[in-house]
């Protein structure tokens, strides 16, 4: 018995999801995912496809925003099978707010789906090779909700009136999910940054960097991958559960600049798994904030 006590917990499996980890369709208990991204293209073609060297991911302004999907971090490209690939579409990992309504309209679009990043990983098997996985964020989640609320709602009131700057890592999640001797080669890609530029006079604390915040977002990571059919068919399912559109029951914007958002977790999250009707997202028809995301011009067969 005293040996069973301790004997160290199992990781899951790089190549197998277990029955236990999936055990039904309820996203509520996912606070974040990994799964290959070959695994991703071919579960969700209609959300990410590849075009030649370009990754077309749907855009806020696209006829796929109304139906959901994933908020996309990035900084343009992504390496798959050692091949470098555009992003149609993204969030940018780093940004510059200037005044109030640019702070409310990010605020709002990165927790209005759930976000995704692409990472690479050098795997003990095969140490020359990596593996580009796609981590999953799940901002429906009350736990990884509130990490990110309390982080931007903290900082606020800290700096009263001043410059900042704030980043969410994920990067320790994802390696500790990782067993010893497997390698994150770009983690810098598990995290993104925002800096809000007041109209200070006098921005010492800014100047000096003593304004800069890190929130280091922590969670249960669940693996998505998979070879097996039925299986991969369950992922499936999970993944389009997990990013139908949201019914949005109140917005930030007629909450104050540094008032702590009371009540939005239960408010936004939702894990009832009956079909759920879409809705018009007025902030994802518009993007207010041209220097959030970042689209490249994409033929008219790719739309």
């Amino acid at each position: 018995m005293a040996e069973e006590a301790r004997a160290p917990a199992t990781r899951p499996s790089l190549t197998s999801i277990s029955s236990g980890e999936l055990r039904s369709l309820w996203t509520c208990d996912c606070e974040l995912a990994l799964l290959p991204l070959a695994q991703l293209l071919r579960l969700q073609p209609s959300a990410f496809q590849l075009r030649g060297d370009q990754l077309v991911v749907p855009g806020p302004g696209g006829p796929a925003a109304a139906r959901g999907g994933f908020n996309v971090f990035g900084d343009g490209r992504v390496r798959l099978d050692g091949q470098f690939y555009r992003l149609s579409s993204y969030i940018k990992r780093y940004v510059e707010l200037t005044n109030y309504c640019d702070y409310k309209d990010y605020r709002e679009t990165i927790l209005s789906k759930p976000m995704m990043f692409f990472v690479n990983v050098l795997t003990k098997k095969d140490t020359s090779k990596e593996r580009t996985y796609a981590f999953l964020v799940n901002t429906r989640h009350p736990k990884i909700r509130r990490q990110i609320e309390q982080g931007m709602d903290m900082v606020i009131s800290s700096v009263i009136g001043e410059s900042y700057r704030l980043q969410f890592d994920f990067q320790e999640a994802v390696k500790n999910f990782f067993p010893p001797g497997n390698e994150v080669v770009n983690g810098e890609n598990l995290s993104f940054v925002y800096e809000f530029k007041a109209d200070a006079l006098f921005d010492f604390f800014y100047w000096f960097g003593l304004s800069n915040s890190t929130v280091k977002v922590k969670g249960k990571v669940l693996n998505l991958s998979s070879t097996s059919p039925e299986k991969k068919e369950t992922i499936k399912l999970f993944l389009e559960k997990m990013s139908e559109p949201l019914i949005r029951r109140s917005s930030f914007s007629d909450r104050k600049f540094s008032v702590t958002s009371r009540g939005s977790i239960d408010e936004v999250f939702n894990c009832n798994l009956s079909p759920r009707s879409s809705l018009t997202e007025a902030l994802l028809a518009e993007l207010p904030f041209p220097s959030v995301l970042e689209s490249e011009e994409t033929p008219d067969q790719f739309i």
